[in-house]
């Protein structure tokens, strides 16, 4: 029998631990960029990001057209254990 590859993503995480945060993008053009506005917000005060994972997507109607786009989407970042003790 043969067992499919995992995939690797950068290097190997040994001994790491990760934070987990979720938010929520918007975008008046597509989920694509809803997403894509959640990673580039958390990225401003979030350092090491490491994955992101939309969890949920969902629009907000209005007059019956779609008016926006929202991906909720749950990010991990490195722990930082020396920040914990300041």
């Amino acid at each position: 029998m043969e067992v499919a590859a995992t995939p690797h993503y950068g290097a190997p995480m040994t001994e790491s631990v990760y934070n987990v945060v979720e938010l929520i993008g918007t975008s008046a053009e597509s989920w694509e960029k809803a997403t894509a506005n959640a990673v580039a917000e958390a990225a401003k005060t979030l350092n090491d990001l490491r994955v992101a994972r939309v969890i949920e997507q969902d629009v907000i109607i209005d007059e019956g057209q779609v008016s926006l786009f929202r991906s909720k989407v749950r990010l991990s970042f490195k722990h930082d254990a020396d920040a914990d003790a300041d």
